[in-house]
Formats: structure tokens, sequence, C-alpha cells
């Protein structure tokens, strides 16, 4: 037999086991209490109960404020943002003031970036350059979010007749690249003839939609058949306005997400296409049009291509990290991981 517990016993002392014949056995047993404040115990007394619960966007925008990689991107994209609108802040030269007697000139005072084979300013191109870009890549991303977001709503949530044509018709546009579609569209007279932003913008929507449409449908299936769903047209609330007032909104986080890391594709979408001859028009100052005209001095002068080549991957990087920054906080699966 062994000791007998009783509310006096020291637990933190070793038990010593009594055999039944009534001999101390050598075998000595152990217990160890660990000490409260080590426990999980204090940190759940701690928590405040009368706190209102966080909603999803506050808990994410909590978790986003301690990510660097968050901070970061966020910085690049503003900086990039105010470039874009007010460029004159940052360029004193202008970028169509172009002198043959500067032609593939180096760096010198005012001019830090050199000039081009035209003789124009490098870095004024640049920054000037950055609307164009980002203006492609903005619209873009809203087109897709409008025409594939529509789309992929509707299927996920009425299913039927409806959910099969759109996933059928998504399917075959999802089946052609982004790029080769886009150059086959291009070439067709009534885009050829017509380049601007807005024949790329409507090309890339095109070429585009299937992803968002895609994420869209996904999330309102696994949102369509939750309670508060249910009790609004228990309400009385129609199909319809249940749709747009509840389903939508708690399925934004995914669609954001995926919105945030396709608006740096489109812009490197757009370079691609001004690179290749086929996208903004060369009246339009833009980082392709300038990778493209940059050719021919890649030996000699290779800065005239690497600089607005550089401002285009830090601007796709930022929404890149800014997306996946997104992910982490909107997604608690990943931060559990």
């Amino acid at each position: 037999m062994s000791e007998k517990l009783t509310p006096e016993t020291d637990l933190t002392k070793p038990v010593t086991p009594v055999s039944r014949q009534g001999k101390t056995s050598s075998r000595v047993i152990e217990h160890f209490v660990a000490p409260l404040e080590e426990t999980p115990l204090a940190a759940i007394d701690n928590v405040d109960e009368t706190a209102a619960p966080l909603s999803l966007w506050a808990d994410a925008w909590r978790n986003l404020r301690r990510q660097p990689l968050f901070i970061i991107s966020a910085l690049l994209i503003v900086l990039v943002l105010v470039v874009a609108f007010v460029p004159h802040l940052f360029a004193s030269v202008d970028p169509t003031s172009c002198t043959l007697n500067d032609s593939s000139e180096g760096a010198r005072a005012g001019h830090p970036f050199g000039f081009t084979l035209q003789g124009c300013d490098v870095y004024s191109r640049m920054i000037y350059g950055t609307r164009a870009s980002l203006l492609v890549g903005v619209l873009t991303t809203l087109g897709v979010l409008v025409v594939g977001g529509t789309m992929g709503a509707l299927a996920g949530y009425y299913g039927g007749w409806i959910d099969t044509v759109l996933a059928r018709l998504a399917d075959i546009f999802f089946a052609l690249p982004l790029i080769l579609g886009a150059i086959v569209m291009m070439q067709l007279p009534a885009f050829r003839d017509n380049r601007s932003v807005w024949t790329v913008v409507i090309t890339l929507v095109i070429f585009g939609w299937p992803q968002i449409a895609r994420i869209t449908r996904g999330a309102v299936i696994e949102n369509r058949n939750a309670d508060f769903v249910t009790a609004s047209k228990a309400l009385g609330l129609s199909r319809f306005n249940a749709l747009v007032r509840h389903v939508i909104p708690n399925s934004l986080a995914p669609i954001i997400v995926v919105a945030s890391i396709s608006l740096g594709t489109f812009i490197v979408a757009e370079a691609t296409l001004s690179f290749l001859g086929i996208g903004l028009p060369d009246t339009v100052m833009s980082w392709g049009n300038d990778i493209a005209a940059a050719q021919p001095q890649v030996r000699n002068n290779p800065g005239v291509l690497l600089w607005p080549a550089a401002a285009l991957s830090v601007t796709v990087l930022s929404f890149i990290m800014l997306g996946d920054a997104l992910r982490d906080a909107l997604d608690p699966k990943a931060r559990k991981r």
C-alpha cells in the first residue's frame, strides 16, 4: 500500500510506497506540481471578458500592424501612388524635352540617371511613366473585380444552370494564357488602330476575370448556407438582397488578397505588351515603352533599361508582398501555421 494523501500532504515531496508486507519499497515516486504562474490559467484569468469581440477586419488590422512585411509594402505602395499623382514633386525636368546633343550621355548634375538615345532624361521619364503603368493596373483590377466578381457570385449563390454556364465560360477563358490572349486581341483592327490605356485595360479584363470568378464562386459557396444567411431569409429578405447584404461582404477576404496580387500581374502584362510594341502607344510614357526603347543601348548604356525595369520590379514586388501580408491576416488557418 502507498501512503494516504491528506489535505496536509506536501505533494512536492517524494512519496514512499509501502508494500503489503509492511516493508518499505526502494522505488521512489516523485510528484511535481507546476507553479500557478507558469500555467496557462494565469493568461486566461487576464482576459477581459467584458470587452466586445473583434470583427474579422478589426482583428486583421491588429495583426497587419505587427507585420514588417505589410509596413514595408504599404510604404512602398504609398510612395508609388504619390509619384503617380504628383510626379512634378519628384522630377523638375520636362520628360518630353529631349536634345540630341545629350544622346546617350551619362549622369550629371540634375540628371542622375543619364539620357536616352533621343536625349531624354531617364529619371524624369521613369517618374512620369509611373502614372500610365499604375493606371492600367488599377483600372484592370477594378474591371476584373466587377466582371469576375459578379459572375462568380451569381454562379456560386444560385447554382444550377447558371453555375454550369458561367463555369464553362470561365473554363474557356481560363484555358487561354493572359499574355497570349492579349497579344491576339491587340492585333485586331479595332484595338490596333486605337491603342490607348482603355484598349489595354479592356483586353486585360477580357482575359483576366476567370481567376477572380473562381475565387469568388468558392467563397460564396462557403457562405451561402451560413446561419446568418438563413436567418436573413427567415426575416423576409429576398435571395438577391441576402447575396448583396450578407454573402458578398463576408466573402471579400480571399477576393481582396487575390486582387492585390493580380494588380502587380496586370502591371507586368502592360509592360510586356508595350515592350512588344502592341500595348500603349509611343506617345504615352510608361515603363514598358521605356524598356522597349532602351534595347539598342543595353550594351553601351545599360542604365537606361535598368532604371525603369527596377521601378517596375519594386512596384510589382510591393503588391505581391501586400497580398501575402493580407492573406496571413485574413486567413486564420494561415496564422496558425
